[in-house]
């Protein structure tokens, strides 16, 4: 079941990951963060919203990901298990956890290489 979407006008509305094997990002982020995804073709898997089928986001195969792209910051409610999750699922935690005004936060690379945040109240 799909739920209706509305967009609102310069709100972050769909982010698109470049990986290079399709199947290892999708386990990856299915096991560290519960991610479901619909196939489009054996290039492509859009992430689904956490309420239901409509898309928030998307997998793309690339034979090369490259660095220095828009930093994507994920809420957890439990850092720390977020951090196990990543590092059971297969990424490398690059920085933190650590502190910061508000919260604590720790950076990841996913299996391709692509360089994320997860954050969480203080």
């Amino acid at each position: 079941m799909s739920e209706p979407r509305t967009h609102q006008h310069h709100a972050l509305d769909y982010i698109e990951l470049a990986v290079t094997e399709l199947e290892r990002a999708k386990r990856f982020y299915g096991e560290a963060f519960g991610w479901r995804f619909n196939d489009h073709g054996p290039g492509y898997a859009g992430i689904r919203s956490p309420r239901g089928d409509a898309g928030v986001g998307g997998l793309r195969t690339t034979d090369e990901v490259r660095t220095g792209g828009p930093l994507v910051l994920l809420y957890s409610a439990d850092l720390d298990r977020s951090v196990e999750a990543v590092r059971n699922a297969g990424g490398q935690v690059v920085n933190g956890p650590y502190e910061f005004p508000g919260g604590r936060r720790f950076h990841f690379t996913d299996p391709s290489g692509n360089e994320l945040g997860v954050w969480a109240e203080a």
